[in-house]
């Protein structure tokens, strides 16, 4: 038996009393600290309400049925919290509410109520399996979803029975139509909606898979990092702005540790290790992945943690990279750059460049699949044998 703590409260809505002095009585379910209101159906002069006793006070027109119905909404909502909690079964508020409302057969779930409940359970893995920031990304879609069913089919929600291939294609147009999303972004909505839908399928409240024949369009996307020269022109420049050579300093820390912003921006010096070698590494959690990542801490990256006593600046994502843009017009770069390039460069120009295999340069990064970075770092590799091609071809000639 499971130990979810539950109550049921009836609560008036006095914001829409009605031209006879009635207001709605809702029920608020709360499971576990989780919150759901419904409507009841009931009005209530609220004069004659006991809040505290939770109901209608005789001198009511209709205050006895009125507390029978209130009676029998909380019976039927505590028999459906005993019988899902006799089940042994971990169960969200969402699933309590439609045991109360009547069992459905599974293909009359709404693919918004069949959403809502794959969030919820989601949510449950915050922390242990994945990231909040994660969890953010599949409700955007949700709220996405929700507003295409609207514009499309005029409705709240349509029965999961009715998601076929062609609501897949229709929600894709609208995506790049409606809300203006690029085909990168677009494809990262329908791949997490996808998750949704394989969840579905595998607990039998779908029975056909309608991402069988869908194809994501594929986007050609181009690596940008610095090469060696242009690294140096940021590394040697000598900014008079102190801000400008503070975020130059982090920015070339990062490119040679490949830390994203927000392990840069958490790193304390007891994530700096003296490792099995005898050298001192970096320690830290990804925040996108909760992977914990091991980089070297090479010469140059130490140069400046110790020019800043091993605490680097304070500074937010967004000034970070306006600074940036200044400091690339400054020393005369083409590239529009971001702190993410630092990452690019660090994986490119760095390691690549230098001969590390790519195994290694997927694990210094702390990405999750070698075929990560296999898919975003496959031209960078050819471009440099490529390169190694020219230099064999021009050594035999002579």
């Amino acid at each position: 038996m499971s130990n979810l703590k539950y109550s049921l409260l009836f609560v008036l809505q006095k914001s829409r009393i009605n031209k006879k002095g009635k207001c709605p009585i809702r029920g608020r379910i709360t499971l576990d600290g989780r919150r759901k209101e419904f409507s009841t159906g009931l009005f209530v002069n609220p004069d004659y309400w006991n809040r505290k006793q939770q109901l209608c006070l005789e001198g009511d027109i209709g205050a006895e049925n009125i507390n029978t119905q209130l009676s029998l909404i909380k019976q039927k909502l505590d028999k459906a919290f005993l019988m899902l909690e006799l089940s042994e079964v971990n169960f969200t508020i969402q699933e309590l509410f439609s045991s109360y409302k009547g069992s459905k057969n599974k293909n009359e779930i709404g693919v918004l109520e069949y959403f809502s409940s794959y969030l919820e359970r989601r949510r449950e893995l915050i922390g242990i399996d994945i990231v909040h920031a994660t969890w953010n990304k599949f409700f955007y879609v949700k709220k996405d979803l929700m507003q295409f069913i609207r514009t499309n089919y005029k409705k709240s929600d349509i029965m999961i029975s009715k998601l076929d291939t062609k609501f897949i294609n229709d929600f894709e147009f609208y995506l790049k139509t409606r809300k203006n999303k690029k085909q990168i972004t677009v494809n990262k909505n329908l791949q997490r909606f996808k998750s949704v839908v394989k969840s579905a399928v595998s607990e039998n409240v779908l029975e056909v898979y309608p991402y069988s024949f869908h194809r994501l369009r594929k986007v050609k996307t181009q690596v940008l990092y610095l090469s060696r020269g242009e690294l140096l022109k940021i590394e040697k420049h000598a900014f008079d702005q102190a801000r400008l050579a503070q975020v130059r300093d982090m920015f070339v820390f990062c490119c040679y540790t490949g830390l994203g912003y927000q392990e840069m921006a958490t790193l304390k010096k007891e994530n700096l290790v003296e490792a099995f070698d005898g050298y001192i590494w970096i320690k830290i959690t990804r925040k996108k992945t909760g992977i914990v990542i091991s980089v070297p801490l090479l010469p140059k990256a130490e140069e400046v943690l110790q020019k800043y006593e091993y605490e680097l600046p304070v500074i937010s994502n967004q000034r970070f990279n306006s600074y940036l843009k200044e400091i690339a017009a400054i020393v005369g770069l083409q590239i529009k750059l971001t702190h993410h390039i630092a990452r690019k460069t660090f994986a490119t120009t760095i390691l690549l460049y230098n001969d590390v295999p790519m195994e290694v340069v997927s694990e210094l990064l702390g990405h999750s699949k070698l075929s990560i970075t296999q898919e975003h770092y496959a031209k960078v590799v050819q471009r440099k044998i490529s390169e190694e091609m020219i230099m064999l071809k021009t050594k035999l000639k002579n």
